[in-house]
């Protein structure tokens, strides 16, 4: 078949997302802390981006003796704004005002706004596992290829103080033969904290016991003939087994209880997540007001210098202009995509808070069924901005501080009519909270007295919810003693 070249002409018709609307989609979708990051790291790429200076550092400017870069270049203020109109077509004093209209302050505009430091900003030190262990070994007597090989277990262990490599893959790190390994292991297990450098549970409660004089003891047998009755609360097979008394077994466990499975948690390095909200919602004279949280978020303004700069058109040459008019572009479009960031989560707040007003001045029980689509059509939305808008998102209410997606959940009969999938997981949580230890509810009877509420759950949908709540079955959360 022969091969030959021709030209055609196509009509087609395709989605192209521009560069800048996908800032301003990714914008929207970005949690606050992450939002800082990224404007921060705008304001060091471009400079037509500044932050907006107080008012006090501008007065000092202003003062006799002292000069600014601005002064450099003096223009008629008819100018100022020259490039803007020959660009773009208006200027951005002009289309800000817009966002001023209707009184509300979404922020990244204020002038003179002083910036407050964080609460949860200290300086934390604190020694972790390893430099703990280290320490010691450091304090002690082992040297040569134990001390050596010691210091590579300690390498090995996790958070937790557990040994993620065998004793094989130990020796061959340092060199060594098993016999040396095995001498380096029992001296870390002898360190403080007890249990650390266990390879398993059972060996880490093992651990524990000498220093509290339960070797020899039921404690021990438990552990070491037991450990799978144990584990399944099998307590009269496992009296059965040691020819134990079931009070002696419950005594024994009682003890096991106290032990720690996880010795290195204590000396961990994490440090704690703190959740910033990105919304406050507060209840005044009756009304809710909604507020946008502004803290640690940089207040962006056009630079005027770079904007005189780019006035003059003696002082700048060809490729200069051409990069400061296509950093101009993307300046103006980055205030654009955070205006309208803040004005479409108000909007969705404000829905929100329309749907759930009942949630919001009585409580969780009053929490009503919605789902992303019904928030789209009250806002004249597409369902995909408002899913962005909520995502990683929180809100701090008079309930609580609360994921948006918290607010919408699926729809459960009731008599009362339908009732939040959230409602039924509160309810769940309150009945296995409420129940007798001795004898705890099996998902069956939690369906009996959902139903007897009023609410038909199948016995697998419960199932399914108390998984959700990370909520055990009752065979694990049964009390023995």
């Amino acid at each position: 078949m022969a091969q030959e070249q021709r030209l055609e002409l196509r009509l087609s018709q395709k989605l192209i997302l521009t560069p800048q609307l996908q800032q301003s989609i990714r914008l929207l979708q970005l949690p606050l802390l992450e939002l800082t990051q990224d404007i921060n790291q705008e304001l060091m790429n471009n400079p037509l981006l500044e932050e907006n200076v107080e008012r006090e550092t501008e007065a000092r400017n202003d003062q006799p003796g002292t000069t600014s870069e601005e002064e450099t270049f003096r223009e008629p203020s008819d100018d100022a704004e020259a490039p803007l109109e020959k660009i773009f077509g208006f200027t951005t004093d002009s289309y800000f005002e817009e966002r001023e209209s209707d009184g509300r302050d979404f922020g990244y505009f204020s002038d003179g706004a002083e910036e407050m430091s964080s609460p949860f900003e200290r300086n934390r030190s604190k020694t972790d596992l390893y430099e703990h262990l280290l320490w010691q070994l450091r304090l002690s007597s082992a040297s040569g290829p134990v001390g050596k090989t010691a210091e590579i277990i300690i390498n090995n262990l996790n958070d937790y103080g557990y040994l993620q490599a065998s004793l094989e893959e130990i020796a061959g790190m340092a060199d060594t033969d098993l016999a040396v390994v095995e001498e380096a292991l029992k001296f870390v297990q002898g360190l403080d904290p007890s249990g650390v450098g266990a390879r398993n549970l059972q060996e880490c409660l093992l651990l524990q016991l000498p220093p509290l004089n339960l070797t020899g003891t039921l404690v021990e047998h438990i552990l070491t003939e037991g450990f799978s009755e144990l584990e399944g609360k099998k307590y009269k097979q496992l009296a059965v087994k040691l020819k134990v008394t079931i009070d002696d077994i419950f005594a024994a466990v009682k003890i096991i209880e106290g032990l720690e499975p996880r010795p290195g948690r204590n000396y961990s390095s994490d440090e704690p997540v703190h959740i910033i909200p990105d919304v406050y919602v507060e209840e005044s004279d009756g009304k809710f007001i909604i507020t946008l949280n502004e803290e640690g978020i940089p207040k962006l303004r056009l630079s005027n210098y770079y904007r005189r700069l780019l006035a003059n058109k003696k002082t700048l040459g060809p490729e200069e202009k051409l990069f400061l008019e296509e950093k101009l572009r993307s300046a103006i479009w980055l205030l654009r995509s955070l205006d309208q960031r803040n004005k479409t989560i108000y909007r969705v707040t404000e829905s929100i808070l329309k749907f759930q007003e009942d949630f919001f001045r009585k409580g969780h029980k009053y929490l009503k069924p919605l789902n992303l689509r019904d928030v789209a059509e009250d806002l004249g939305m597409h369902e995909s901005t408002i899913s962005r808008v909520t995502s990683n998102k929180y809100i701090q209410c008079p309930q609580g501080l609360l994921n948006f997606r918290h607010f919408f959940s699926n729809a459960v009969a009731s008599e009362g009519g339908d009732m939040s999938s959230s409602t039924v997981k509160d309810i769940i949580k309150q009945i296995i909270a409420d129940e007798n230890p001795l004898e705890p509810l099996n998902d069956q009877k939690v369906v009996e007295m959902l139903k007897n509420r009023g609410i038909s759950v199948a016995r697998r949908t419960a199932a399914k919810y108390r998984e959700e709540l990370k909520i055990p079955s009752h065979l694990k959360r049964k009390k023995w003693f």
